[in-house]
């Protein structure tokens, strides 16, 4: 006969009252089981005594149950060191630059450094900046061979008010490589769900995934310490 910790019905009552204590108490799930067993065995029918193999395998059950629990809040505490430690990492390279993939990029009026890498030659190469007002701005770079690809995006020479600009590349091989613009590492904080946030110049606000080099501190920075 198999039973289950809630009993029948003639035990329904003494098992509620040991559960409703139990809970209450504040008790582990563990303790609560040992009551709600207490309470089941003195309550059970004598003519149909529980198979004590039912509490053998609810007990292995709440074990489990207990060990992923306590799995599930090492690994959140884990999580939560790691970000910390990635968070000091970080905060040391404050004042750095670095490289990230983005779609856009924020203008002022200095030179800003940019790259991407093609897998096959092309004819014409052209990265297009697109400002707020829908009007797009051609920096033609003409042939290129496979591998790496620099170039910088003059305001001043494109004639480029400040602002944030989308920016992608165009080739006559229909190819559309990420591009990495680079910037000065300004801050590292936490955001309001946890992440990490890195916030550079000429990008704003990018997550460390995007971050594909660190370049160190500029030159002006390094002879000024």
């Amino acid at each position: 006969m198999q039973t289950n910790l809630f009993g029948s019905s003639t035990t329904t009552d003494t098992s509620a009252g040991a559960i409703s204590a139990a809970i209450g108490s504040g008790s582990s799930t563990s303790d609560l089981f040992t009551k709600l067993l207490v309470a089941q065995i003195k309550n059970q029918n004598p003519l149909e005594p529980s198979d004590p193999s039912q509490f053998v395998n609810q007990l292995t059950q709440l074990s489990q149950m207990e060990s992923l629990q306590s799995l599930t809040q090492q690994t959140a505490a884990s999580t939560s060191a790691m970000e910390s430690m990635q968070v000091l990492a970080l905060g040391a390279q404050v004042g750095s630059t670095v490289t990230a993939v983005s779609d856009h990029v924020v203008l002022d009026t200095d030179k800003v450094a940019a790259t991407f890498t093609l897998k096959n030659a092309a004819t014409t190469t052209s990265v297009v900046l697109t400002g707020s007002d829908k009007v797009e701005h051609r920096i033609e770079l003409g042939t290129r061979a496979p591998g790496e690809v620099n170039f910088s995006i003059d305001p001043a020479a494109l004639g480029l008010a400040k602002g944030t600009y989308a920016l992608r590349v165009e080739t006559d091989i229909k190819e559309v490589p990420a591009v990495g613009v680079s910037g000065v590492l300004g801050s590292v904080k936490l955001s309001a769900t946890g992440g990490i946030v890195l916030n550079v110049s000429h990008l704003g606000e990018v997550a460390p995934s995007a971050v594909t080099q660190f370049n160190g501190r500029p030159s002006s920075s390094i002879a000024s310490n």
